[in-house]
């Protein structure tokens, strides 16, 4: 099994490429965001769990981020490869993950990182806020999100570096462009 990790900050297209990828290889997307929302609006037991953490302003624990991870790999046995989209953003949420792939006779096989500069990811972020009527994306926002973004992926990013599956690919240009970067450094 194939596991891939898509990284990078918002704006950077992880979403476009992490589905273009799956669909090319076969593999399962999976989206920690997509899954909870999904379980939120169908009012599972875990959605209405995660629910009124973020209503309360909280952040999902690594706990049960991991969780719903192994949930997600265990329903998808079958499945030749995974694309997480999203996933770890913290180093205690790679080694979690680890720990849980481990217990199953997996491991995250690669990480690719798309690499935008923060001009281009703020341009990005306005247009998609102006987009979708979102008032509360303004450039100082955006700004400190990428903050942010920066100071919890520097671990994880020499902790891939270290475990020598990081890459990255310059995540400008067309899509088409920028996918095939992608697939050209995952050899399966």
């Amino acid at each position: 099994m194939f596991n891939l990790i898509l990284f990078g900050p918002p704006g950077a297209g992880k979403g476009t490429q992490a589905v273009k990828i799956a669909k090319t290889f076969g593999w399962e997307h999976i989206s920690t965001g997509d899954i909870l929302r999904a379980e939120v609006s169908q009012g599972t037991p875990l959605g209405l769990k995660v629910q009124s953490i973020m209503q309360e302003g909280h952040l999902v624990s690594d706990e049960l981020l991991v969780a719903i991870m192994e949930s997600v790999f265990l329903n998808n046995r079958a499945a030749e490869g995974f694309v997480l989209d999203g996933f770890p953003r913290t180093l205690n949420q790679a080694q979690e993950l680890d720990k849980m792939l481990l217990k199953h006779g997996q491991k995250v096989s690669l990480v690719l990182a798309l690499v935008v500069n923060e001009e281009e990811l703020v341009k990005r972020l306005l247009k998609r806020a102006q987009e979708h009527g979102r008032d509360d994306d303004t450039e100082e926002v955006i700004k400190n999100r990428l903050v942010q973004y920066h100071q919890h992926t520097k671990p994880l990013i020499d902790y891939y570096i270290e475990k020598n599956i990081y890459q990255e690919v310059y995540g400008v240009g067309s899509i088409e462009d920028i996918f095939n970067q992608l697939c050209a450094s995952i050899k399966p």
